[in-house]
């Protein structure tokens, strides 16, 4: 099922496009090397393949896990010999580029500059950090992304039709190829090395039909019951947040587990999780929103399927922190004032008083500096006249607030003129 012709690729829009680096690349104009950076999958082997049948070009492949510098300089003595007699250039694909060591990699710098090759190199890994940077310097970096459901989608459904894979000799049911779009992950080797696993089993046993009790005990994996678009997505997010909210960390385990076995986006989670730091836990453990911001951070730099780690670690955290609801209250409070009207003016002496003029006004007049007393903290007034005397913030004594409920009734006697 590999693609035979450009239009059968299917994802990569931002590669494969009109005038796209890739696109020219594939139908032998503007001959370049390549890094084709990206998780497995996603098409680098194919796209080096349609490479070399641009303009006719000879395919040579070889794979970093096995191939040493004998054999780079093997293929590319063979090219060099090839292009003098025929003028036929070879592709060279190295798959893995990242795992050659140095010395292997420079082993290729003379062949490329020279263009006795045209290198399409492909790796999972960052090549920045991976290729020497002579190769780097000679070569064009293109990034490959993770597969669209409907991409895996077309392609499973093509596989199950076309000639050259099941030919329509199986059907696929619905909830069987949602679960396929599932377990690939944005990987099209994996959805079909599924399927074509399954597809043998139902012709011997089932009739023809792949359907999803066959194909969980094909794969050995359970589907899991979730649909991101509807209840279960909000059951098991809700579940999951009065879980951490109750400190039940091994039920936010489990919860945790099932949405990114079912496809969650780890983005949608880690929102939760930041969420929840402030709504739920607050001051009792300021360090709860830093962990979660964190962990959100890594789902943006790192992605899955390694942010699981980070996930797990926040809503770990979050689970076994004590717990407070002050912030969420606080704000609520202050929030409903002001919707009902309570505003009133802002205290002259705390209006802004940097421009000119601003001293006839009265503004900025009689402001007290609390850094000028030995405490930091002096009687003045804060809030607008209606206001003075409304607490919004009731730290509870669990966890960090217990420190905040025995200082803040001290600060507000300070501040109010009450000692």
């Amino acid at each position: 099922m590999r693609p035979a012709t450009l239009d059968e690729v299917v994802g990569q829009d931002h590669l494969l496009g009109p005038g796209a680096p890739l696109r020219r690349l594939v139908e032998g104009a503007a001959p370049a090397s390549v890094m084709l950076y990206g998780p497995p999958g996603t098409g680098k082997t194919t796209l080096a393949t349609l490479v070399s049948q641009a303009t006719g070009r000879r395919f040579s492949a070889l794979s970093a896990l096995s191939a040493g510098v004998k054999e780079v300089r093997a293929v590319i003595d063979e090219a060099r010999k090839r292009l003098v007699r025929s003028g036929e250039q070879t592709v060279l694909f190295i798959d893995e580029v990242h795992r050659f060591s140095k010395t292997q990699q420079d082993a290729l710098l003379g062949a490329v500059e020279d263009r006795i090759v045209l290198l399409v190199a492909a790796t999972t890994e960052n090549p920045y950090f991976s290729v020497v940077s002579p190769l780097l310097s000679r070569s064009l970096v293109l990034q490959l992304k993770p597969l669209t459901d409907e991409a895996v989608r077309q392609l499973i459904r093509r596989a199950v039709s076309d000639e050259r894979g099941l030919g329509g000799k199986v059907s696929l049911a619905e909830d069987a190829e949602d679960h396929l779009v599932r377990l690939a992950g944005g990987d099209a080797r994996r959805a079909l090395t599924a399927l074509e696993a399954a597809a043998d089993s139902a012709a011997q046993e089932n009739d023809g039909v792949v359907d999803l009790p066959l194909l969980e005990a094909t794969v050995d994996r359970a589907a899991v019951r979730y649909d991101r678009d509807g209840d279960q997505h909000y059951d098991v997010t809700s579940a999951f947040i009065k879980s951490i909210r109750g400190s039940d960390v091994d039920a936010a385990l489990h919860y945790l587990a099932r949405m990114i076995e079912a496809g969650e986006d780890p983005r949608f989670i880690a929102r939760r999780l930041v969420i929840h730091a402030s709504e739920d836990i607050g001051m009792a453990d300021p360090m709860a929103l830093l962990v979660a911001t964190a962990a959100q951070s890594a789902v943006q730099t790192i992605g899955m399927p390694e942010c699981t780690l980070n996930l797990a670690q926040a809503a770990i955290h979050l689970a076994t922190a004590p717990k407070s609801n002050a912030v969420t209250t606080a704000i609520g409070a202050a929030m409903a004032d002001v919707r009902q009207g309570a505003t009133g003016a802002v205290p002259a002496h705390l209006r802004d008083g940097h421009y000119a003029g601003a001293a006839k006004l009265g503004n900025a007049q009689g402001y007290r500096y609390p850094h000028d007393v030995p405490g930091g903290v002096l009687t003045q007034q804060y809030p607008p006249d209606d206001l003075v005397g409304r607490d919004y913030y009731e730290p509870t004594p669990r966890g960090g607030e217990r420190v905040l409920s025995e200082r803040l009734p001290k600060l507000r006697r300070v501040i109010r003129g009450e000692e």
